[in-house]
């Protein structure tokens, strides 16, 4: 995924897609993911956002400004 794209269809987000909507890198996302405020599915040494959490919590950080 190189562009962000809030209505993809999907309903996970892979780590390497928060850090590029987060503009942080990919260390940064797995450390978020560890303490997360939204929903993560972790599977063995995979893990997974569950989009519509991830969504709903980075809007009300962008509602915040």
């Amino acid at each position: 995924m190189n562009q962000y794209d809030k209505d993809s269809g999907e309903k996970v987000y892979l780590p390497e897609e928060i850090a590029q909507i987060l503009r942080i890198s990919k260390r940064g996302a797995y450390n978020l993911c560890d303490h997360a405020p939204f929903r993560v599915l972790k599977f063995g040494g995979s893990v997974r956002i569950n989009k519509k959490s991830f969504d709903d919590w980075f809007d009300h950080l962008e509602s915040e400004d």
